[in-house]
């Protein structure tokens, strides 16, 4: 089988994406966790560009990789030095990483522009830089920068830059789309060329793509079908302008559909793991949709595709979802039919006989309240409950007797007073207290939590993670109905719930009574 190596660029390329900037111990954590992932490089930075990244090959020498090896990133020596004297170059030898990548100019239009030198000059620059740094690393890669365009244009003198790389000692030339506009039957027809007619052209070849004509994917998996041998790209596809390929695509496209095993079967189950830590590390909410690695990568709607992969999986799914760390999840919705509601019921650990003349009515009642507005795809303790509710397993925890919001402003500039007060009767006893928030829905949320603390003292874990509200009637202005989706959640799980009103602080009552009301349900289970 032929082998395929993953470049990840995450900590260099990645990070140059708009809102993200990584820590030294950020990207020192990530890179254990790519490690567990079981890809063969770790672009860590620029050694010679800031401290920053000096200081993280420093301290990565002191991490127990087991699967990757660290590389350096940096250009080939400027036009006015000595490749000897050249600080980037002194850098990356000095940095001792057993991997070093570099890039040059493969496009005359840059050589002529940008560096204002003649093309020799620039076929020995990459030459003596590449030479140069054999000396000091393990592995030479060359990056061969916007090498499409640069072949496009003239395919002469890009393809002179590889061999002038190849030469010097290459050990791989990985050809790049860096302003991400090439689309796949371009990469194609050009890898064909390669290997049609340059049998001088030897060295193994790579692909390094960028995403900015949303073909970065599709274009690294027709250069490795075409015969490179290593595929670079970042996590979540994050990177500078429209992001890098997406490695949590590529890889399982490569491992799953083309047979290529460029990680181990194990190491792939730990992909949407990886996927979401890094996410985290970046500050960044995880996308839904991504394909493999999101939540609703394997999430099914409709009544005929929940009956279908209830029988088969394989009806409606590309993959099996364990193979990716991932899982079948079957959502809530008025599209629902009676298969939905059964399988969701199992999941709750709830069985419900598929002639049940409850589940006829749990079908209608959701239908109902779903035309009214709620929404239980992203609420699913809020459906656990209404299950619950319609089959007798559900218990009521607290009664509200009332409760009052004031929302005050004093003085222009000052910051808004909110404070809410509330009763409530938890078995004979009556409880009347207040509280204050940053907010109406804050203060309500602080009042309920106060006025049960003494009968339920383990809610005091649970903290509202993300609050949502989505005006549902268009046209009516302030009038309008309002959904409200909140996520709440303690360090062990996280679980989220819905209210709909034309009032928002009802429909946020209806969410956070929801929540209390779930976590104190699964307290009791």
């Amino acid at each position: 089988m032929r082998k395929v190596e993953i470049y990840d660029t995450t900590l260099r390329d990645g990070s140059q994406a708009e809102g993200i900037a990584f820590s030294v111990e950020d990207k020192l954590r990530i890179t254990e966790k790519l490690d567990e992932l079981g890809v063969h490089y770790v672009e860590g930075g620029w050694p010679g560009s800031n401290p920053k990244d000096a200081e993280y090959f420093k301290k990565s020498k002191k991490l127990k990789l087991k699967n990757s090896a660290v590389a350096a990133f940096g250009s080939t020596h400027r036009p006015k030095h000595k490749v000897k004297d050249d600080a980037n170059i002194k850098a990356l030898a000095a940095s001792e990483a057993p991997v070093i990548t570099i890039f040059g100019k493969t496009w005359d239009f840059h050589v002529k522009e940008s560096l204002k030198i003649t093309p020799s000059e620039n076929l020995e620059i990459i030459h003596n830089s590449v030479a140069y740094l054999k000396k000091y690393a393990e592995k030479v890669f060359f990056d061969a920068e916007h090498f499409f365009d640069g072949y496009k244009e003239n395919p002469v003198f890009a393809l002179k830059c590889l061999i002038a790389a190849q030469d010097a000692g290459a050990d791989c030339l990985v050809l790049c789309d860096t302003n991400g506009g090439t689309l796949p039957h371009e990469v194609e027809r050009i890898f064909k060329e390669l290997a049609a007619r340059n049998s001088s052209l030897v060295a193994p070849l790579g692909i390094h793509a960028h995403n900015d004509s949303e073909c970065a994917v599709a274009n690294s998996i027709i250069a490795v079908e075409l015969g490179a041998s290593q595929a670079q790209g970042t996590i979540n596809g994050i990177g500078e302008r429209c992001g890098n390929a997406n490695l949590c695509s590529i890889i399982p496209s490569l491992n799953l559909k083309l047979g290529l095993k460029c990680i181990t079967d194990a190491h792939l189950k730990r992909l949407r793991e990886v996927s979401r830590f890094v996410n985290e590390i970046s500050n960044l909410r995880h996308f839904k949709r991504q394909p493999f690695v999101g939540d609703s990568a394997f999430a099914h709607k409709g009544g005929v595709h929940v009956s279908a992969v209830m029988k088969r999986p394989e009806t409606y799914e590309h993959i099996k979802p364990e193979l990716v760390g991932n899982s079948q999840r079957v959502l809530i919705s008025d599209l629902a039919g009676k298969s939905n509601i059964i399988r969701k019921a199992k999941e709750f650990n709830i069985h419900i006989e598929p002639d049940s003349p409850q589940l006829q009515d749990i079908l209608n009642r959701l239908k109902e309240l779903e035309h009214q507005g709620f929404q239980f795809e992203g609420a699913e303790a809020s459906f656990e409950l209404l299950l619950k509710k319609a089959l007798g397993l559900h218990r009521k925890f607290f009664e509200l007797i009332g409760f009052r919001v004031i929302v005050e402003k004093r003085k222009e500039g000052e910051v808004l007073l909110s404070e809410a007060t509330i009763m409530v009767r938890v078995g004979g006893k009556t409880e009347h207290t207040a509280a204050t928030g940053k907010g109406p829905v804050n203060a309500l949320d602080n009042a309920l939590k106060k006025a049960l603390d003494k009968f339920y003292p383990e809610l005091k874990d649970i903290k509202l993670h993300d609050y949502k509200v989505r005006v549902l009637t268009a046209g009516k202005g302030t009038s309008a109905r309002v959904r409200v989706l909140a996520e709440s959640g303690n360090e062990k799980s996280t679980w989220g719930t819905v209210g709909v009103s034309e009032n928002i602080i009802e429909a946020s009552w209806q969410a956070l009574v929801d929540s209390i009301e779930y976590k104190l349900l699964k307290e009791e289970e």
